[in-house]
């Protein structure tokens, strides 16, 4: 939470020295042009935010640390091949990862008396807890999709609205005053521009995302079977 904190202070503190440093001319400043993109700035502008917001969550949330106890797993390995599953359960509660809570309830189902300490319902759980648990980290990636495909609507709608205005402005004046629908017309572009300025970004971190938790999940579940090998005695075969 505090690196988020920090990194959401950088980004609003970019923003303003830009716009400081941005020439004082009417049209040139940061700030003059998001007031003349209208009302569809307010919803384009919250969507800027929750996709630095979910960007910076979903990369925390991929970490490795949060998926594999690499300090921990010599340990469970040798609870694992001494088949004391108590120990085993107890080392990986203690990590709080992906890893340590889907195997920690998968090996509820393991029988140590058993030649193969029950290994065909041992996995059949942990499929389902790594399952469950990779749906919870995908929903902030998800989110990311949204906001890659609101964005250029919400943009569209205010051209679509820009434009509008421009028409019914130039139905009542005429066409011999251009600077009176000029503003309907510059909100139409900067709408445009905006969605696209935060859907495009939106779209690669989405991809970025989803990439980066498929790769841990395979490493999750590649160690995960090492392990279940070890509880079955069949490690190295």
């Amino acid at each position: 939470m505090k690196r988020l904190t920090a990194a959401a202070f950088l980004l609003f503190s970019t923003l303003s020295a830009f716009a400081q440093a941005a020439p004082a001319q009417k049209g040139s400043s940061l700030w003059t042009m998001i007031r003349e993109g209208g009302w569809a700035m307010w919803p384009l502008g919250l969507c800027s935010l929750l996709m630095f917001f979910f960007i910076f969550y979903a990369w925390r949330e991929t970490m490795r640390k949060r998926f594999i106890p690499d300090a921990s797993l010599p340990e469970i390995s040798v609870h694992l091949g001494n088949r004391n599953i108590d120990a085993a359960r107890q080392t990986l509660s203690t990590s709080d990862t992906v890893l340590g809570r889907s195997l920690a309830k998968a090996l509820s189902k393991a029988r140590p008396e058993l030649p193969g300490a029950n290994r065909e319902k041992v996995e059949t759980l942990l499929i389902e807890c790594l399952e469950a648990e990779e749906n919870t980290i995908n929903r902030p990636v998800n989110y990311l999709n949204v906001i890659a495909a609101t964005a250029p609507m919400i943009g569209l709608l205010g051209t679509v609205s820009g434009m509008i205005g421009a028409f019914q402005t130039m139905e009542r004046i005429g066409m011999g005053q251009p600077q009176a629908f000029a503003g309907s017309i510059g909100e139409a572009l900067i709408t445009t521009a905006s969605g696209l300025v935060i859907g495009i970004p939106a779209m690669v971190a989405y991809f970025v995302m989803r990439n980066r938790l498929s790769a841990r999940m395979i490493a999750t579940a590649q160690c995960a079977t090492d392990l279940v090998d070890e509880l079955a005695g069949e490690a190295g075969a």
